[in-house]
């Protein structure tokens, strides 16, 4: 196959340009001046009728029919008479609540945070957890796949107590804890 010389081939065509020329200028807006205008205007003119008109007079306080009694002038005026009578009912008023019992487990909770191959590993974790200030354990089970050592925590009493210390390991970046019962 023989080789083409493309220098000699030249330039191609040149397109015309497809750009549109921007739409020529108008003059003066003269639609939106004249409505600046008129705005200006009305709220010139607003502002003049305000200024025209007059004040109202602070009305006049009633004269009370029977005299009152005269006041020394050092002492506080009487506390007005109360129009509502719910300030003396609730003040007698007593709310009774029947609070519910939280079911009592009769079997402790356990937190693994870790089941691991070796020895090491599990003593790893258990330092990282002695860090956060907690006792752990390490349990070794034998399964069908050779032995496992678990990082145990507790026994608590109420899972909430478990729960708590699981939250603060979470945010050490101690993860994945599971609570279950104590076995």
């Amino acid at each position: 196959m023989a080789t083409r010389d493309y220098v000699k081939r030249g330039k191609a065509p040149r397109k015309k340009n497809s750009r549109r020329q921007p739409p020529a200028r108008k003059g003066f807006p003269l639609k939106w001046a004249l409505l600046a205008i008129a705005l200006v205007g009305a709220f010139g003119y607003g502002l003049y009728l305000l200024s025209q008109t007059d004040t109202p007079a602070p009305a006049q306080p009633q004269q009370p029919t029977a005299p009152a009694k005269p006041q020394p002038k050092s002492t506080l005026p009487e506390k007005p008479k109360e129009k509502w009578s719910y300030i003396e009912e609730l003040e007698s008023k007593k709310v009774e609540v029947e609070a519910k019992e939280i079911p009592q487990s009769t079997r402790p909770y356990l937190m693994q945070c870790g089941a691991y191959r070796s020895r090491e590993q599990a003593s790893e974790r258990k330092a990282m957890i002695a860090f956060q200030g907690l006792e752990s354990q390490i349990k070794v089970s034998q399964g069908e796949k050779g032995a496992w050592y678990r990082v145990v925590l507790g026994p608590y009493p109420r899972k909430r107590q478990a729960e708590r210390d699981r939250n603060m390991l979470r945010r050490a970046g101690i993860e994945p804890c599971a609570i279950w019962y104590w076995e």
